[in-house]
C-alpha cells in the first residue's frame, strides 16, 4: 500500500510538470526574465516581471526605479561585441531626444536590433545630428 501511495504521489508530479512545461513557452521565459536598468545608480540588474507587475520595478537600490534595458553590442569603432552594454533609453526618462550608449556612443533605440552579419552599425552622435540636421557649412 506504502508503495502504491509513492508510485502515485510521483506520476501526478511527473504529470504537473509536464502540464506546466506544455503551458509555458521558452518565449514567455524569455520576456518575463529581462535585464532592467536601475536609474538612480545606472546599473543594470535581471528582474523576472510578474503578472501585472507596474514598471518601474523594484531596483536594488531599493526604490522603484527599475526600467527596461536595451542591449548594445557595438563598440565605438563600429565593431560588435559579445558582451553587451545595457542602456536606458530617454523614453524611461521621459525625454523624446534620442539616446546615446554611453559605453561606444551609438544611437540606441527601443528592442534594439541586434548585429546581423554585414550590418551596419548605428550612427554615433556626430553621425546621426549631421543626418539628421544636413551638413554642416
Amino acid at each position: 500500500m506504502a508503495v502504491a501511495t509513492g508510485l502515485v504521489i510521483i506520476g501526478l508530479a511527473v504529470v504537473i510538470v509536464t502540464i506546466k512545461g506544455v503551458f509555458s513557452s521558452e518565449g514567455s521565459k524569455l520576456s518575463a526574465d529581462r535585464m532592467f536598468i536601475d536609474a538612480s545608480t545606472g546599473k543594470a540588474f535581471e528582474h523576472e516581471l510578474t503578472m501585472g507587475e507596474p514598471i518601474p520595478v523594484k531596483a536594488p537600490s531599493g526604490g522603484s526605479t527599475g526600467y527596461p534595458a536595451e542591449a548594445c553590442y557595438w563598440t565605438k569603432d563600429g565593431r560588435t561585441k559579445t558582451e553587451p552594454t545595457w542602456v536606458l533609453i530617454g523614453i524611461w526618462r521621459g525625454s523624446t531626444e534620442p539616446t546615446f550608449c554611453p559605453d561606444c556612443g551609438r544611437l540606441v533605440v527601443g528592442h534594439n536590433p541586434a548585429p546581423s552579419s554585414g550590418g551596419k552599425p548605428p550612427p554615433t552622435k556626430d553621425e546621426y545630428m549631421k543626418g539628421r540636421h544636413g551638413p554642416t557649412r
